[in-house]
């Protein structure tokens, strides 16, 4: 075989690991939800607005997954529940990590968002405390926020 069809057979074979690589569970990178550089932007100023009504017929967000504290990469696992007949507009979901100024995470969680919830089974964030608002719009246009912080440990 001469040099050049080794170095052909040589980089298809390397192209082929690659590949299979990222099909295979465990292999593939974890997603970076947070960076470094975001984790270190300051807090915001003031109270954080938390919309608290009564009863009402709009969506609801509740955070699934992860518990109290975690480490790194962790999952990260919403639920989203509709109401009247209504359902969740996935192109409506915002996910906010809440600093000054506003980090929008949005579409890094995109390949995530479905209309029942969020699951992100690798989420990578830096050591740290991080308060995230998620805000998600119904078919009928009755919105809803919730707000949730994730402490993640070394």
């Amino acid at each position: 075989m001469s040099g050049q069809a080794t170095r052909q057979v040589t980089n298809k074979i390397w192209v082929g690991a690659l590949a299979v690589s990222l099909l295979i569970p465990g292999v593939a990178q974890a997603t970076q939800l947070i960076t470094e550089e975001e984790a270190r932007l300051p807090p915001p100023k003031g109270a954080i607005a938390a919309d608290r009504r009564g009863i009402l017929r709009g969506p609801r967000v509740e955070v699934v997954s992860p518990g109290e504290t975690v480490h790194s990469p962790l999952r990260l696992q919403l639920k989203f529940e509709a109401f009247g007949g209504a359902k969740i507009d996935p192109e409506s979901v915002k996910i906010t990590y809440l600093r000054t100024p506003n980090v929008d995470l949005t579409s890094r969680a995109k390949p995530f968002i479905r209309r029942d919830g969020l699951n992100i089974l690798d989420a990578e964030l830096p050591a740290g405390e991080y308060t995230l608002r998620v805000d998600v719009k119904d078919t009928d246009g009755r919105p809803a926020s919730a707000i949730f912080t994730l402490k993640v440990e070394p």
